[in-house]
């Protein structure tokens, strides 16, 4: 009887430990799988992606039918979710929204992907937030993607800002459970002065991308040059920005879109051409300096910024890679303190190294523990 008491001991904690680990378990192959690491670790891991399907969808919205792409996995288990890509021009087939909306759909719920049109033309305007609102309410209106009517939300860089815009208006309280955004700014006109300048809001310094730089001056254009150059200067800046987009995905494509930007460049004529030049020499201090005067005037509008904005009260997960230089990592601690001081308790952050700007990376198993237990969190959130 002694024996099977202490099997039974010994059952029951084997039991419990496997119940205890198993989220953890789940998420480090969820992390994985999202760095792409063909890692022997997670040869290791017993954690299988359910079969998913795809299927295109149209979102509708006050702006406009979006379309969209609904990833079904073949057992749900989860509510559904919204994903928002940030400003990328690549749409349903973007081969990062592809693999998240994908592997988070294996997780057991069904993903939605909507990339936003104008993120899509590289413009960020209170379009993108009423569509990300008008998004939520179908979603949260179909009783077949949310049977109790609340739908989670997962949103990327600039449209993770403009997505807590939209959390906290009236028409959404209590119909978005969780919202996760990977890279996100509190206040745009600070994020836009910090790639105007490379120092963010708490005095540190740190080098900015200059694809961001290259978005403020598209929306500075009728400020800087004559009415009939701003076509083609923008036509040029377009290219620019088209050819930093393809580098994710093919370098070699890049490169050709690269020069021949710089082609349409030298054609242009003054001073439209000197901004191309400094565009194309990715000259961000001489761009900065032009460029500082109009932060507030671009993006000040209260629609664009979180934290002018009313405050969401869903659960919220903030992530950002601790050197992201186009969206500051300062600006998360910012998010959650706002949150907070403004009444919402849910809210768990991580500035990790494991992250770029919006991608999964590799790093120190410290590191990556803490990266693990963040998503552990979130995915049970669900």
């Amino acid at each position: 009887m002694s024996k099977l008491r202490l099997t039974l001991a010994a059952a029951i904690v084997v039991l419990a430990s496997a119940w205890w680990s198993w989220p953890y378990v789940s998420a480090a192959a969820f992390v994985i799988d999202l760095s792409g690491s063909k890692t022997w670790v997670r040869a290791l891991l017993p954690v299988r992606s359910r079969n998913v399907i795809t299927r295109e969808v149209e979102v509708p919205t006050r702006h406009g039918v979006i379309a969209a792409r609904l990833y079904q996995p073949d057992v749900v288990t989860g509510r559904s979710v919204l994903v928002f890509p940030g400003i990328h021009a690549g749409g349903l087939d973007e081969p990062r929204l592809v693999a998240f909306s994908r592997r988070l759909a294996a997780t057991g719920v069904r993903v939605v992907s909507v990339p936003l049109p104008e993120l899509r033309r590289y413009r960020i305007t209170p379009a993108s937030t009423d569509a990300i609102e008008d998004a939520a309410l179908w979603m949260a209106a179909d009783r077949a993607l949310a049977p109790d009517g609340r739908v989670d939300i997962a949103a990327v860089s600039f449209a993770g800002g403009l997505a807590l815009v939209a959390a906290g208006r009236p028409s959404l309280d209590g119909k978005i459970a969780t919202l996760l955004t990977l890279g996100s700014h509190a206040d745009l006109p600070r994020t836009m002065t910090y790639l105007c300048t490379g120092q963010t809001a708490d005095g540190a310094a740190r080098p900015p991308h200059d694809y961001g730089v290259a978005i403020i001056l598209l929306g500075a254009l009728p400020r800087l040059v004559p009415p009939e150059q701003v076509p083609l200067l923008r036509e040029t800046i377009l290219a620019f920005l088209d050819a930093s987009s393809e580098t994710s995905t093919d370098e070699h494509a890049a490169e050709a879109m690269f020069a021949a930007a710089r082609r349409e460049a030298a054609e242009l004529p003054e001073p439209a051409k000197t901004l191309a030049a400094l565009v194309n020499d990715r000259n961000v201090a001489a761009l900065g300096a032009r460029l500082r005067p109009f932060v507030e005037e671009l993006g000040g509008d209260p629609a664009l910024s979180p934290d002018r904005s009313p405050a969401t009260h869903a659960r919220t997960f903030l992530l950002h890679g601790s050197e992201d230089n186009v969206i500051p990592a300062s600006e998360t601690p910012a998010m959650a303190a706002y949150l907070r001081a403004h009444g919402n308790d849910r809210v768990v952050w991580l500035l990790t190294p494991l992250v770029s700007h919006a991608n999964v990376q590799t790093a120190g198993a410290g590191d990556a523990w803490r990266l693990i237990r963040f998503w552990k969190d979130a995915l049970m959130s669900r």
